[in-house]
């Protein structure tokens, strides 16, 4: 006889989202058994909080885990009477919970529609984190609307309080200390309640409130009237689509990169033009840093634990730039995500640093194009297609020659994703190199007379912003992480 086997963590949101689904198996005649890798308050809170009907027992010692190898959760394990493995399934997928229902000759549990994504991947397993002896913590309640308000920290005299934040609060450079004065002039810029919760900011989930937002604001070095764009921001950042969970824990290069559009631009001070990656502005260093410490100390993704990155990002000290719209004879990245051109918006992608290209001799559209075609192909690794999207920020100096030659934005996006490929030659070699076993997915194309595999899924993975100085003909290429359903896509809210 079958039965079912989840591995779950209270605090672990795909654990979350599959309960209710485990629910459904458990009512349709499946012998289901959750294995609670946390304490027995914690526990007990997530059966209350999920109403559980199927029993739950603790690994306290995590015997079971390391049994039978559980590497994240929730895992789900069908097996026999003689306790062998008939099947195992990672994270969150509808498919194989609809499968794992056929196996029991259940109905299936998960449709198309019904609220969740396809599929979401799960967290580490407790056993390989990690062992501390602090406290246990309470279940995460993720339905509360208010937080708990922020304790206060009394620092003897002689201590001095730009040290004790910056270990404390820091992120390897200095912090403002966010005193009970900064902190309520940054809230007198708002008038929602100081315990509202925006967001839980992934992969660690802590609470977002206002006025959490508003102390990381004040260590970043925020004007009070940033709080207009750091309530988006936040939401933003804890967006589903956007995945933080997945793009604080990879170990790729990959950092929330923050795009400024509309009035709020030259409202507070954003910078669009020369050095527009660079330290020029407080607005967009200020933004980006505030980001970064509400990733730090609100997601817990610290580069020495959670955020394993193997070689990071300067972006992750701050990444943020505004579009330069005076110069964009197109239409701006927020118009073309469904808003209107005279309200303001904050966009956010997972992007690597930007890779340069230079192209000062090329006098038609087409001989500029064909420059950042080149460093498109290249994207996460030479030979790997389809799975990937792109940024590409263009400056001025080059989009007056390629709308001077008649090309709109989509017109750029076409001719960038019919002429970026990679020459089948690149796959004679015999030393398996990544990308080369997907190759009976990609599409082949002939481009300048040389067949090649078309690199990316579709003319919308190529995106377009107009940034930078009005002089040097040098645009900017920014591979993203992994997209779709499973990586991390383009998020935008309005201001």
């Amino acid at each position: 006889m079958l039965r079912l086997m989840a591995f779950l963590q209270t605090d672990c949101p795909t654990c979350r989202l599959i309960a209710p689904y485990l629910n459904a198996l458990s009512k349709g005649g499946v012998a289901v058994t959750g294995i609670s890798q946390d304490g027995e308050l914690a526990t007990r809170e997530f059966v209350h909080q999920m109403e559980l009907r199927f029993p739950v027992q603790r690994d306290p010692g995590f015997d079971l885990s390391r049994r039978f190898d559980v590497v994240t959760v929730p895992t789900l394990y069908v097996v026999d009477e003689h306790d062998r493995m008939v099947r195992q399934e990672l994270g969150f997928d509808k498919n194989a919970l609809n499968e794992i229902a056929a196996l029991f000759d259940c109905a299936p549990v998960a449709g198309a529609y019904d609220g969740a994504p396809a599929s979401k991947p799960g967290c580490s397993s407790r056993h390989l984190e990690a062992q501390t002896g602090d406290a246990e913590a309470p279940a995460l309640n993720f339905q509360s609307a208010r937080g708990v308000k922020a304790s206060t920290i009394e620092i003897p005299d002689t201590e001095d309080a730009y040290e004790y934040c910056y270990r404390a609060f820091g992120d390897a450079l200095p912090v403002v200390p966010p005193t009970r004065e900064r902190i309520e002039k940054m809230l007198r810029a708002t008038d929602l309640d100081p315990q509202q919760v925006i967001g839980r900011i992934p992969p660690c989930y802590g609470e977002a409130t206002v006025e959490k937002i508003a102390a990381n604001a004040v260590m970043a070095g925020c004007v009070p009237e940033m709080m207009r764009v750091l309530i988006p921001l936040v939401r933003a950042v804890c967006d589903e689509r956007f995945n933080a969970h997945g793009v604080q824990a990879t170990t790729h290069f990959a950092a929330p990169l923050i795009i400024i559009n509309g009035p709020v631009r030259q409202e507070l001070g954003f910078h669009c033009r020369q050095n527009v990656f660079s330290n020029v502005a407080r607005a967009n260093s200020t933004l980006g840093r505030a980001l970064q410490l509400m990733l730090l100390n609100l997601g817990g993704a610290r580069p020495d634990s959670i955020d394993m990155s193997a070689l990071g990002n300067p972006g992750k000290f701050s990444y943020c730039i505004a579009e330069n719209e005076e110069e964009n004879p197109w239409e701006p990245l927020h118009v073309e995500y469904g808003l209107a051109r005279e309200q303001s918006a904050i966009s956010l992608v997972a992007a690597e640093a930007p890779h340069g290209v230079s192209e000062h001799n090329a006098r038609t559209a087409r001989g500029v194009l064909k420059s950042v075609s080149y460093a498109l192909a290249t994207v996460w690794n030479y030979r790997f297609c389809m799975a990937f999207e792109a940024l590409v920020v263009l400056s001025p100096e080059h989009v007056r020659t390629i709308h001077r030659d008649g090309f709109s934005k989509r017109d750029v996006q076409q001719f960038l994703f019919e002429n970026t490929g990679v020459p089948l030659r690149c796959y004679r070699e015999e030393e398996p190199g990544e990308g080369m076993q997907q190759r009976p997915l990609y599409k082949e194309i002939t481009i300048d007379g040389e067949p090649c595999y078309q690199k990316f899924r579709a003319p919308e993975s190529i995106r377009i912003v107009v940034a930078g100085g009005t002089a040097g003909k040098f645009s900017a290429v920014l591979g993203s992480w992994s997209t779709g359903a499973r990586g991390s896509q383009m998020v935008t809210y309005p201001t």
